[in-house]
């Protein structure tokens, strides 16, 4: 039951009757707790809540009452309701009780089906579960005023972490011309024939919304739930807020967004990201991402289910691509329609990857902010920054760009040894105006001269993770391609003796150095240098301050 706290309705009630409203006149307060007690109770509509039985229809049942009665909150109260596929509708909230768990079903072992993953003609474009919303175990599409609140749980212990066997997502250059052009998958696509018979029946994603509007989740957790814990495309005025979630992929996947708030949640996400900003081309064209808030979560790579039970387990040492679990905060890797005006704040990763920010498919990202980060036993660099052309995207993207980011007050402890934070674009499209400000990282230790020596490859269409570069050849900062880089009370240290130098910069125009310091005991000079026009460097430990200047080869 939820009522108003006395103080707070007595507040409420004066400001009506300053209005010139009376205690009994027409505006007086509602009892919050009615419609939960009387309205739409969703055992009213037939459902067991027992755990084995199928609920599905007396769920969609009271979310139907709800909305011809105009709207409403269904109640479930404690109790395990085993479900397939939930049809949100506009102006109707769930509210999840303490002790309630939404549970999905298992159609190999109950008698049901989840919703039929409806046709996309732009498929090819970004994988299977990116694309497509009905095949899971709440879904909206074209809603107004949906939410789902409490501070109960959604299990999705019966849906699939997996798409189609075969990887059917493709670069537009891959494609034969009958994929090309405005219906790249043709009238099959459209009859829904595409996918593939393994997906029939089968749900992969417990939260599903597409060009829905004023949406809210708040306060439940989550387990186990699949492809995507919560998949939003084409979702404007997002609050996602105080949510628990441990699950075996994606945790939040907020693709091709407006007006989001993402706040206070904790995301355990081993095999996958845990909080990811996308913008796809599962809408039929380029949208961006844009005017989004992460503040306050925690993301990590936990075993799976023991952020939940408390007990933080790190047995498992690898994600499914064998580069170490996974967690982190990401923009990318669908990347078609852009990103702009985002704010990541306040936010500790532990047991994870780290920062990734990834324009790989023609995306424009521009005016990242990035402040007070805490990291702690990191398994891949600690800061990412990838423009490059896999272009998965139709015939004639071109190469995107990435400008304006600032990242200020990250502090990082046991980071991967063999990977520096990376500033990597490509020669004919440098990233620009990054300036990254009080950051201290401790590195592993441990390259050694052959590393510091080593020529890193382009990977110009490689799927962009840090690894993709091998070890690099700095141990702090390894930036290439790059224009207008400003490193202002940078603290780069080694807990290990080390054979790389802190810094090396390929082919960069612009650079400024100030208020830095490095590892004691390295055996490599400070700064390695290759094609770097206009560097500038103050106060650098160890080393004599040096005015604009250029090299084409040098290492001081």
């Amino acid at each position: 039951m939820i009522r108003f706290q006395p103080v707070r309705r007595r507040a409420l009630q004066r400001i009506l009757t300053a209005l010139g409203a009376t205690a009994a006149g027409a505006l007086t307060l509602p009892s919050i707790a009615a419609p939960l007690q009387a309205g739409f109770n969703v055992r009213t509509y037939g459902a067991r809540g027992d755990g084995a039985t199928l609920d599905t229809d007396a769920i969609n049942a009271a979310i139907a009452a709800a909305s011809a009665a105009g709207g409403g909150t269904v109640w479930f109260p404690a109790g395990r309701y085993l479900s397939f596929s939930i049809r949100l509708r506009s102006n109707v909230a769930l509210y999840l009780d303490a002790g309630s768990v939404i549970v999905a079903a298992d159609p190999a072992l109950d008698k049901g089906r989840y919703d039929d993953a409806e046709p996309n003609p732009w498929d090819p474009y970004q994988d299977f579960g990116h694309s497509h919303w009905h095949n899971s175990l709440l879904w909206g599409e074209g809603l107004d005023n949906v939410a789902i609140l409490g501070p109960g749980r959604i299990w999705g212990r019966g849906l699939t972490r997996s798409g189609p066997g075969a990887n059917r997502s493709l670069k537009a250059g891959d494609m034969p011309s009958s994929l090309k052009g405005a219906d790249p998958m043709g009238e099959r696509a459209r009859k829904g024939t595409m996918f593939g018979a393994e997906m029939a029946g089968k749900g992969n994603k417990a939260i599903a919304l597409k060009n829905c509007r004023n949406v809210q989740l708040r306060d439940f957790s989550m387990l186990k739930c699949g492809h995507f814990a919560v998949l939003a495309t084409g979702v404007d005025n997002l609050v996602i807020d105080n949510l628990m979630v441990d699950t075996d992929r994606d945790g939040f996947d907020i693709d091709c967004c407006r007006n989001v708030r993402i706040a206070n949640c904790a995301v355990n996400t081993p095999n996958d990201d845990a909080i990811c900003l996308k913008s796809s081309y599962a809408l039929g064209k380029p949208r961006f991402t844009e005017h989004v808030t992460i503040t306050g979560c925690q993301v990590s790579g936990f075993d799976l289910g023991t952020l939940l039970d408390g007990t933080f387990g790190k047995t498992q040492l690898e994600a499914p691509d064998k580069e170490g679990v996974c967690g982190r905060i990401k923009l990318g890797t669908e990347s078609n329609g852009g990103f702009r005006n985002i704010a990541i704040a306040n936010c500790v990763f532990e047991h994870c990857r780290g920062l990734a920010i990834e324009s790989v498919d023609g995306a424009v990202i521009e005016d990242v902010t990035v402040d007070n980060l805490a990291m702690r036993d990191l398994t891949t660099a600690p800061l990412f920054i990838r423009l490059g052309r896999r272009m998965r995207a139709p015939a004639g993207t071109r190469v995107g760009a990435i400008r304006r980011v600032n990242i200020s007050n990250v502090v990082v402890s046991q980071a991967n040894a063999p990977f520096a934070s990376i500033v990597a674009g490509l020669p004919e499209a440098p990233v620009e105006d990054v300036r990254i400000s009080n950051l201290t990282v401790v590195h592993g230790g441990g390259g050694s001269a052959a590393d510091a020596v080593r020529q890193v490859p382009e990977e110009a269409d490689h799927y962009p993770e840090p690894s993709m570069f091998g070890v690099t050849p700095a141990y702090g900062l390894y930036v290439r391609h790059a224009r207008n880089l400003e490193v202002h009370h940078a603290d780069l240290r080694s807990a290990g003796q080390e054979g790389r130098p802190p810094v090396l910069l390929d082919d960069v125009d612009g650079a400024g150095f100030d208020h830095v310091r490095f590892a004691r005991g390295t055996a490599a000079a400070t700064f390695v240098l290759r094609g770097v026009r206009g560097l500038a460097i103050q106060d650098a430990q160890g080393l004599a301050d040096l005015a604009r200047s250029d090299h084409a080869r040098a290492a001081f």
